[in-house]
């Protein structure tokens, strides 16, 4: 158990029903601002995918349970999890529930007994959730992106993200995550979940803040990119009815990020210079999603124009997806930071 003076900790009514299991890799300061925020739970685990820097002493000296995975074996956020929920069942067998956090997020004070109480009044819902905010959403616009992404209304949804109170019989039925997705492991997990009878809710509530520190165009690039890994993933594993799981994602990156871009290439070059008007099929599009995406022009273009351009990193993550499955091998981690 933490030590519950630890500055910048919680205090929780519910401290002995759920533990926690924190995973990192090189997140320095961040790191120690999540481990920090979680002194309310019975016991925190953290899981350390191969850091470099402090991050496994750092929270060696804060007495908290460590995990470091086999380097010779491929990470994924996955499979840290998973092996955070093994070990932390073994030292706390008692919990009855799991707060899983990413190593860059801080847990808001008053999450834990909001969303333990949630869980305890409603014993039909497996995953309870709230909002995650950036810590800098103005520093960059890929900030500002991540920020909105994360804001999405309240009520029963389909998944989580990352940061999530689970039932811990829930997670035990359903066997956790799946260790070999890079990304989207959380949407997948869910819908077992939903398919063995769980429900999912998300609370108003303001529940992590998360610093995604995105400074370049690359690093939205890349992350894009493993988007659009997931969804080739995602598909591949769940794309028959009812729930066609990710397929319409992946479609849709294919269609604007590969095959349009191909078609118009093919239009230009055969029907010269009328075939230049098919690129017009662009800002149209852009121009559709102004149009339906929320709040003022500035945020609505901006948003508009990321969602556009993004298909094209989604479509090369799917062809990294196919690529890899084609030669047998399992993709590496896609890092943006």
């Amino acid at each position: 158990m933490v030590a519950d003076h630890e500055k910048g900790g919680i205090t929780s009514g519910f401290g002995d029903r759920f533990g926690a299991v924190a995973i990192g890799r090189n997140e320095g300061e961040k790191l120690h601002r999540c481990l920090q925020s979680l002194t309310a739970a019975n016991c925190v685990v953290y899981v350390d995918s191969g850091s470099s820097d402090r991050s496994v002493q750092y929270a060696r000296d804060l007495g908290l349970e460590v995990v470091e995975l086999d380097m010779s074996l491929p990470f994924t956020a996955a499979r840290a999890r998973n092996a955070g929920f093994r070990r932390l069942r073994e030292r706390a067998p008692e919990i009855r529930y799991v707060q899983y956090v990413d190593g860059d997020c801080e847990i808001r004070p008053d999450w834990p007994d909001r969303a333990v109480a949630f869980l305890e009044a409603h014993p039909d819902f497996a995953v309870v959730f709230g909002r995650r905010r950036e810590r800098y959403p103005r520093l960059t616009v890929y900030n500002w992106l991540c920020d909105q992404e994360w804001n999405g209304p309240a009520g029963e949804v389909r998944a989580c993200g990352g940061d999530s109170m689970m039932r811990v019989i829930a997670v035990e039925a359903t066997e956790g995550y799946r260790d070999d997705m890079i990304a989207g492991e959380e949407p997948e997990f869910c819908l077992r979940l939903r398919a063995a009878g769980w429900r999912i809710w998300r609370l108003p509530d303001e529940m992590t803040l998360h610093d995604a520190a995105m400074t370049s165009f690359w690093q939205w690039w890349r992350r894009t990119m493993r988007s659009g890994f997931a969804f080739a993933q995602g598909a591949s594993l769940h794309r028959a009815a009812p729930e066609r799981h990710f397929l319409w994602e992946s479609r849709r990156a294919l269609l604007w990020g590969l095959w349009l871009p191909l078609g118009c290439l093919a239009c230009t070059l055969a029907l010269w210079p009328w075939g230049l008007l098919m690129w017009l099929l662009y800002p149209l599009q852009f121009l559709r999603q102004t149009i339906r995406n929320p709040g003022s022009m500035l945020d609505r273009t901006t948003i508009s124009f990321f969602q556009l351009l993004g298909r094209f990193p989604e479509a090369l993550g799917q062809i990294k997806f196919f690529w890899g499955r084609m030669l047998g091998r399992q993709a590496p981690l896609i890092e943006y930071k």
